[in-house]
């Protein structure tokens, strides 16, 4: 098993709804971690930025960002993650896909849709949650606006690393900083956060503030309003020895979640 993971976050300005010139974008940026890094994580809808105009912009399961993500996948060597606009039996997710380096994948559907940007009224809210496995760590991917519920992030499943991606605007930073703390806290976990910063085609600004957090609150590190790549390696060695000094998991409440 291995004990430690190399994670590269990329916090970028995303080119508002133009999915060729994003991936064209991403492809120098992520040619940059061939052979450096285990996990590769961008920001939520990185080909497009956070869009509503779904009909014009989503893609199959077969289509050209999947292609793109098999193949940084299969170069860097690294999974590769982000979500994107995707269609399937005629609805709209906001759909983060894990690609392996084999070109084998998973991929998750945000559970939480941002009512208040009307999300809802264009996308299918997903019903499963992901804990998928990679270097013998489990890793749990969600979206943004997943990150203000507790109970969709909770460590029933025995996860090391909760991730979130994400377009979180400039004027409610502080609830993203303060947030990526109290989940890595309350699931002993390491915490990834990876935002976009710039200005979208709506006008809203985004600070970045991608961060990675590690079991007990502490933030190992955070990036403010400028494009950037991060690796970082993360230690399963020091974080089981954490959760076996203080075993706060094991007594944790048990519940189930009613999908409406």
């Amino acid at each position: 098993m291995t004990s430690e993971i190399r994670i590269s976050t990329v916090q970028s300005s995303l080119i508002w709804e133009d999915v060729e010139a994003n991936l064209a974008m991403f492809s120098m940026k992520v040619a940059t971690l061939v052979g450096q890094t285990d996990l590769i994580v961008l920001p939520e809808m990185f080909t497009t930025g956070f869009s509503m105009d779904a009909p014009r912009l989503a893609e199959p399961m077969n289509g050209r960002t999947m292609e793109w993500l098999a193949a940084q996948a299969g170069l860097t060597g690294a999974v590769v993650t982000g979500s994107f606009i995707a269609e399937e039996n005629g609805q709209f997710f906001n759909r983060l896909v894990w690609m392996r380096p084999d070109g084998s994948y998973d991929h998750y559907d945000k559970r939480h849709l941002f009512s208040p940007a009307s999300e809802h009224e264009t996308y299918t809210a997903g019903q499963k949650k992901l804990v998928t496995e990679w270097m013998g760590w489990k890793i749990c991917p969600l979206i943004c606006y997943d990150l203000r519920f507790p109970v969709w992030s909770r460590n029933v499943e025995g996860y090391d690393l909760l991730l979130y991606v994400a377009n979180w605007p400039e004027r409610r930073s502080h609830h993203w900083r303060q947030l990526l703390v109290a989940r890595a806290i309350e699931n002993q976990c390491y915490v990834v956060g990876v935002n976009r910063c710039g200005t979208d085609g709506l006008g809203l600004q985004y600070a970045g503030d991608t961060a990675v957090v590690d079991f007990s609150g502490r933030t190992l590190y955070q990036v403010v309003d400028v494009e950037g790549i991060f690796t970082i390696g993360l230690s399963k060695e020091i974080l089981n020895a954490y959760r076996s000094s203080l075993q706060f998991l094991a007594d944790k409440d048990e519940f189930a979640i009613f999908i409406r």
